[in-house]
C-alpha cells in the first residue's frame, strides 16, 4: 500500500552558496573549495571536529547533511531510522587521485592510510550515520548525471515497506574545484509533493 510521503526539506550547496529550502544561509567567494567549506562548517555550527580530517567529499555530503538533519530537530540522544541514499558521478575520484600520487613514485613512496580510508565513496555515509545515530539503510550509487527516477523508486520502497521512517537522499559530487550538493529529506510531513517531477525541480533550481 502507497502511503502518503512528502520531501520535508532539502538543501543545496553550489556556486559558493549554501542553500536551505531555497532560502541562502551561508555565501562566501572563496575560489578555493577547501577554504569555503571551513568558514561554512564553522559559521553553520557543525560541531564535529572529525569534519576537517575529512576528504572534501565526505565534507561536502557531512555538511549537507548535518544542516538538514539539524533542521529537522532529532534527538541527539536517540537512535534514528533514517535511510541514507546517495549518489554521483565520480565516486571518490578527486581523492583517489590524491592516493595515487602518494604511490606512483618508487622513489617517493608515502601512502596514507587516514588518505586510503576515503578511496570509497560511501565512508561519507558512514560520516553522517555516525553523528546523527541514524541505523538504517545505507546506499551509494553512481550514474553519469542526477538520477532523480531512481532516487525516488529507492526511497518510496524503503518508506512503503516500513524499512525506514524517513530518507535522506540525494546528489553529492565533488572532482577537482567542482562540487554540486543536493541532499532532500523524504517523511510523511511536507508540503512537497514526492515525484520525479519535483526532484528535479529541486535540483534544478539555481
Amino acid at each position: 500500500m502507497t502511503k502518503n510521503i512528502y520531501i520535508e526539506s532539502y538543501c543545496t550547496i553550489k556556486n559558493k552558496v549554501v542553500s536551505l529550502n531555497g532560502t541562502p544561509i551561508f555565501s562566501d567567494d572563496t575560489p578555493e573549495f577547501s577554504a569555503f567549506i571551513k568558514q561554512a562548517a564553522k559559521q553553520l555550527n557543525t560541531n564535529y571536529p572529525k569534519f576537517f580530517k575529512m576528504d572534501n567529499l565526505s565534507k561536502l555530503a557531512f555538511l549537507t547533511a548535518d544542516i538538514l538533519l539539524k533542521n529537522a530537530n532529532l534527538s541527539p540522544t536517540k537512535e534514528h531510522n533514517i535511510a541514507l541514499l546517495l549518489s554521483n558521478k565520480a565516486s571518490s575520484l578527486d581523492t583517489d587521485r590524491k592516493h595515487q600520487n602518494t604511490i606512483i613514485d618508487p622513489d617517493n613512496y608515502y601512502p596514507s592510510p587516514s588518505l586510503f580510508v576515503y578511496t570509497l565513496p560511501n565512508i561519507c555515509l558512514g560520516e553522517i550515520s555516525i553523528k546523527h545515530k541514524l541505523l538504517s539503510e545505507n546506499s551509494f550509487f553512481i550514474f553519469e548525471r542526477f538520477n532523480a527516477d531512481h532516487l525516488h523508486l529507492n526511497s518510496s520502497y524503503l518508506l512503503n515497506t516500513n524499512k525506514a521512517e524517513k530518507t535522506l537522499c540525494g546528489w553529492v559530487d565533488f572532482d577537482g574545484n567542482n562540487y554540486d550538493a543536493f541532499l532532500y529529506i523524504v517523511g510523511k510531513n511536507g508540503t512537497i509533493n514526492h515525484n520525479t517531477e519535483e526532484i528535479t525541480r529541486l535540483y534544478n533550481t539555481p
